[in-house]
Formats: C-alpha cells, sequence, structure tokens
C-alpha cells in the first residue's frame, strides 16, 4: 500500500552545533514530499516523540557511546507512530510501532533502517503511546537495568535517586520500592517532591531547589538532607544530574555502596564542555566503593524481559507512570527541548506529534 498522494514531511534538522543551550540558531526546519517507502521497509506517521536529556549530549562532536547528529541530518529521537505504508510482512499498515524516526512527522524507514533503529511493533494493551516513551521505552529500561544490573539491589538496603521526578528516577525509585528498597528521591520544587512521597511511594524526597537559610547554600541543604533521610549512609546512589549533587551522595555511601552513573543534565550545558568531575572520589576508596556508567543500549536484546516486568507491574498498580505531553507538532521541538534543563517539565517530557 503506498501513502495518499501530496503529503509533505516537516522536519527539524541540527544546523549548528551548540556552545551550551540550544538556540534557534542550531536548527533547521525543513519539508519534504513523503514518499512510498522501497521495497522491504515501511513509512511511519510519527505520533509522538520523547524528548530526553542525552539529546543534548547527541548534537556535540566528539567520541561517545553513539556517533553525534551530523550537521544538516534529521534531530535524532525515539517515538512512536503508526504503520501508514508497508513493503515488507513484517509490518502491516496499522500496526503501532517505536523506534528512532527523528524530529519529523513521517518516517521513511529502509530495509537497512528496519534492522538498525530498533523498529519494533508495540502492545497499546500493555501501556498508551506515551507510557511507551516512559516506563515501557528508554526511560524504564534505564530504570530497569541500571538498578537491577549495575545498582544490584538488596531488600532492606537505602536507594537515592536524583531527578527523583523525571522520566528515569520516578521509575527508578518504584522499582526499588518493589524490591524491598528504602527510597530517597531528589527533586525540584515542593510539588514534585510531594508527588514523589505521596504518589510514587518513596520515603522521602529532598527538595534541592529548597531556599537556604542565610549562610548556607543549597547543597548544604542537600547534603543535610541525605543525612537525615539516610542516617546509615547511601547504598546505591542512581546519579541523573552530576555536579554538586553527586558530590553530597558521594559524601554520604556506606562500605560497598555502588553509584550508576546514567546521566548529569546539570552539566551538559556548560560553555565550551567543560564536565566538573567529583570531587569527593575518594570516598570511592574509603568505602570499597564501585561507581559505574551505564548505557541502556547495552542491554536492547533484553528488553522484552524489562518490558514484561514493567507492564505487570503497571497493570497491577505497583507502578506509575507520568508523562509531561507538549502539544504544537514538530514546530514546538526547539522550545520543549528547553524544558529538560529549566525544570520546567513534571514527568517524561513526551512531543505529541500527531493525533490519532
Amino acid at each position: 500500500m503506498s501513502p495518499p498522494a501530496g503529503l509533505v514531511n516537516h522536519q527539524v534538522r541540527l544546523a549548528a552545533r551548540p556552545g551550551g543551550l540550544p538556540t534557534a540558531a542550531n536548527w533547521q526546519f525543513t519539508e519534504e514530499p513523503v514518499a512510498e517507502p522501497p521495497d522491504g521497509g515501511v513509512l511511519v506517521r510519527v505520533l509522538a516523540l520523547s524528548l530526553d536529556p542525552a539529546m543534548r549530549g547527541w548534537m556535540n562532536e566528539g567520541r561517545s557511546y553513539i556517533p553525534p547528529v551530523g550537521l544538516g541530518e534529521v534531530m535524532r529521537a525515539g517515538g512512536v507512530g503508526v504503520v501508514v505504508a508497508s513493503k515488507t510482512p513484517a509490518f502491516a499498515v496499522g500496526d503501532r510501532v517505536s523506534g528512532t524516526p527523528g524530529v519529523q512527522e513521517y518516517w521513511t524507514v529502509t530495509p537497512d533502517e528496519v534492522k538498525r533503529s530498533g523498529l519494533v511493533k508495540i502492545d497499546t494493551r500493555l501501556g498508551t503511546p506515551s507510557q511507551w516513551l516512559n516506563v515501557l521505552g528508554m526511560p524504564g529500561m534505564t530504570a530497569y537495568f541500571g538498578l537491577k544490573e549495575v545498582g544490584r539491589p538488596k531488600a532492606g538496603e537505602t536507594l537515592v535517586v536524583s531527578g527523583a521526578a523525571g522520566a528515569v528516577g520516578q521509575t527508578v525509585g518504584q522499582l526499588a520500592k518493589i524490591l524491598g528498597l528504602r527510597a530517597v528521591g531528589i527533586a525540584g520544587g515542593p510539588a514534585k517532591c510531594e508527588w514523589v512521597v505521596n504518589e510514587l511511594g518513596f520515603d522521602a524526597c529532598i527538595d534541592y531547589k529548597q531556599p537556604a537559610p542565610a549562610g548556607v547554600t543549597r547543597w548544604d541543604a542537600v547534603r543535610e538532607g541525605l543525612k537525615q533521610h539516610c542516617p546509615n549512609g547511601i547504598d546505591i546512589y542512581f546519579d541523573n544530574v552530576g555536579g554538586d549533587i553527586l558530590d553530597a551522595a558521594l559524601a554520604r555511601i556506606r562500605r560497598g555502596a555502588r553509584i550508576v552513573i546514567c546521566g548529569a543534565i546539570s552539566q551538559y550545558n556548560n560553555e565550551g564542555g567543560a564536565i566538573a568531575g567529583p570531587k569527593n572520589y575518594l570516598s570511592l576508596l574509603v568505602n570499597r566503593a564501585r561507581m559505574e556508567g551505564m548505557v541502556v543500549f547495552d542491554y536492547a536484546a533484553r528488553y522484552p524481559e524489562a518490558i514484561a516486568e514493567l507492564a505487570g507491574h503497571l497493570r497491577q498498580g505497583r507502578l506509575k507512570s507520568r508523562e509531561d505531553v507538549v502539544t504544537g507538532g514538530v514546530h514546538a521541538f526547539p522550545a520543549a527541548l528547553l524544558e529538560l534543563f529549566n525544570g520546567g517539565n513534571f514527568g517524561k517530557l513526551v512531543l505529541e506529534v500527531a493525533r490519532e
């Protein structure tokens, strides 16, 4: 089946590499006719895109765990959509799918890309499309494998997770509670902290934006919060922010602690790309602790395992999934992306590209 004639695909391309926060100068809006897919390929109408802090790193030139987005290329983004034309028996028109369509309205997937892009069918009986970008998508996979494989949790231990109200953090803390751990979150603002405790079931949440008393820095207040809520120390610290909060956590770790380095959103937009390293790293030596980075793509072959377990928790009400959905289509992408870095989003940030 071919797509209707006259369809136009609107796209957002990387025009220049940013030095700090992305600006309008970093983006180029383009359009092109929608073509039918080649033999063995499919055409996907994009419904929603996942906006993630990692996208800022993908815009930088240099060696990383994944090649940077090339100048002039459609900005990389994970998403969900519906197949509107297919020339392969693997996908039928009407199939709901997830993959890496990029910031555009239509995604023509070649046979090679079908294999490389991770294009898979999704079952919307297990979760909504936005949940497939959150707890059943890359953030959920990151939380699941980061906690279980790198954090190696044991019942009775204390876990601290930064970015607790964000996409990864909300699932990390809930999984920790399911596994019998004490879960302490760090988030920005009273509304997020209240939601983390009252809705998600964390044992406590530290507001890093809370005004500090005179003569006390914000980070002193975070350290005091960790001292109060983790009196016996931290067994697992799941880091999504880096910087001063990572240092505060390192100062409270216990012997044999595990630090999961998932992200460092506080550092991504530093001018000149300078990253502040941990000052308290000798705590790893004193406490015979381990700090390890994790990249979710390393576990791609095991995603079905995680999806099955997380979907079961969703179905049984043990796990909640909150998404912050921005409307406006691909033209709203540049402004929506900035919400990740000013703390404006509440839950997993999703850009609605089209409604079914």
